[in-house]
């Protein structure tokens, strides 16, 4: 395991009170069911952003932090300053290890996961957000199960020259009318695929 779950901000109940509050309707006080909490993520509708996950990386590369620094959401990464590490920075490889916090809301989630978990990303990027979307499935499960990559959130390959991933998983599930069952048969090949890490 390469992830640590730091903490959950938000909750079920706030986001289903925020989505009331668009329609004029009067707050609750149940949780929502888990299929309301699937609809909204695929919809994306803002309420979403009130949930956000905290997590930290220790040893990640320094050029996958990078790689996550591109992305618009809080991440606080060590610092390979000459006046704070002692070392020339000019001599610390892109390898070097550092260290890594991520604070991301669900929204923010989901728009990462389609670039980090596809294919086409560097391997050592895309195996840190795979374990974070392993770990934060104990936490979070329904935002887990929306965390694909772009292929399968777009229904197809976006990129100008596809890896093959999209072409093979329709060529073994066939296409799919419904955007949950695509998220569904992904992520039973995703951990079918990564077992051995649960």
């Amino acid at each position: 395991m390469k992830t640590k779950i730091l903490r959950v901000k938000g909750d079920w109940l706030e986001v289903l009170n925020d989505c009331r509050a668009t329609v004029g309707k009067d707050a609750r006080d149940s949780i929502p069911s888990i299929d309301f909490r699937k609809r909204i993520l695929i919809a994306e509708h803002s309420p979403i952003r009130d949930i956000s996950i905290k997590w930290f990386w220790d040893g990640i590369k320094s050029f996958s932090a990078t790689h996550f620094s591109r992305h618009k959401w809080e991440c606080f990464i060590e610092t390979q300053r000459s006046d704070r590490t002692g070392i020339p920075r000019d001599e610390l490889p892109q390898g070097a290890l550092v260290s890594f916090t991520g604070e991301a809301n669900s929204q923010h989630v989901i728009d990462t996961s389609r670039k980090r978990l596809c294919y086409l990303a560097d391997p050592d990027t895309r195996e840190y957000w795979e374990d974070l979307k392993i770990e934060s499935r104990k936490v979070e499960p329904e935002l887990s199960d929306v965390s694909v990559p772009n292929c399968i959130y777009r229904g197809g390959c976006p990129e100008m020259q596809s890896c093959g991933f999209f072409e093979a998983f329709t060529k073994k599930h066939g296409m799919f009318s419904s955007i949950q069952d695509r998220y569904d048969a992904y992520n039973d090949d995703f951990y079918k695929r990564v077992k051995e890490k649960l």
